[in-house]
C-alpha cells in the first residue's frame, strides 16, 4: 500500500453527484488517493501525502470509479470493492488497518474494539480510531463502518449526517 519512491505527480479529478452532495474523488493510475463529501478538491488536497501532491486533472467523465459510485448508491454494495485504493500510511499498523476496514461488511458495522484486534493489536483501540481519522479515502475505505463499543457514531469528517445516512443505506440495501 505504500511506496516510499512516489514522486509528485498529477491526479485526476473526479466529481460524482450523489444523494449526499458532490463525492469528489482524487486519483492515479486508476487508484483512488483521496475522496471526500465535498466539490472543493482542496478540501481533499492537504489529505494526500505531500510527496504525491501534483497537478490536478479535471476528468471529462466519470469513468469506472464513478459507475461504481453510481452502482453503490443505486444498492450495489459491493461495487467499491471493485475500486483500488492506495493511501500512503504512516506506518504498518495503519496500512494494515486500513486492508482491514475494507473488508468490513456493509450493513455490518463493527466497534473500534472490534476492529482494532481484527487489525492485529487488540489493545490498540486508540490506534484504530486514529486509522479511522486519518483515513483519506472516505467510502472507499468504509471508516463510516465503524462504531463505539456503545454503538454509537462517533466522529466522521464529512459530518455524521453522512455516516448516518449511509450506515442505514447500508441496512437497507444488505
Amino acid at each position: 500500500m505504500t511506496d516510499e519512491r512516489e514522486h509528485p505527480m498529477t491526479l485526476d479529478l473526479l466529481t460524482v453527484p450523489t444523494p449526499l452532495g458532490p463525492l469528489t474523488v482524487l486519483a492515479s493510475g486508476g487508484e483512488v488517493r483521496a475522496s471526500g463529501f465535498t466539490g472543493e478538491p482542496a478540501d481533499l488536497l492537504h489529505l494526500v501525502h505531500p510527496a504525491l501532491r501534483g497537478a490536478l486533472r479535471p476528468c471529462g467523465d466519470a469513468g469506472a470509479v464513478g459507475a461504481e459510485v453510481a452502482a453503490y448508491f443505486d444498492g450495489d454494495l459491493a461495487a467499491l470493492d471493485r475500486v483500488r485504493v492506495r493511501q500512503r500510511a504512516g506506518g504498518d499498523f495503519m496500512a494494515r488497518a486500513w486492508d482491514v476496514m475494507r473488508d468490513i461488511r456493509a450493513g455490518e458495522p463493527e466497534s473500534y474494539t472490534a476492529f482494532a484486534a481484527r487489525a492485529g493489536r487488540p489493545a490498540a483501540v486508540r490506534a484504530a480510531a486514529a486509522a479511522c481519522a486519518r483515513n483519506a479515502a472516505a467510502l472507499f475505505v468504509p471508516c463510516h463502518r465503524v462504531l463505539r463499543s456503545d454503538g454509537s457514531l462517533g466522529g466522521y469528517r464529512w459530518g455524521t449526517s453522512v455516516k448516518t445516512w449511509l450506515l442505514t443505506h447500508e441496512t437497507v440495501n444488505r
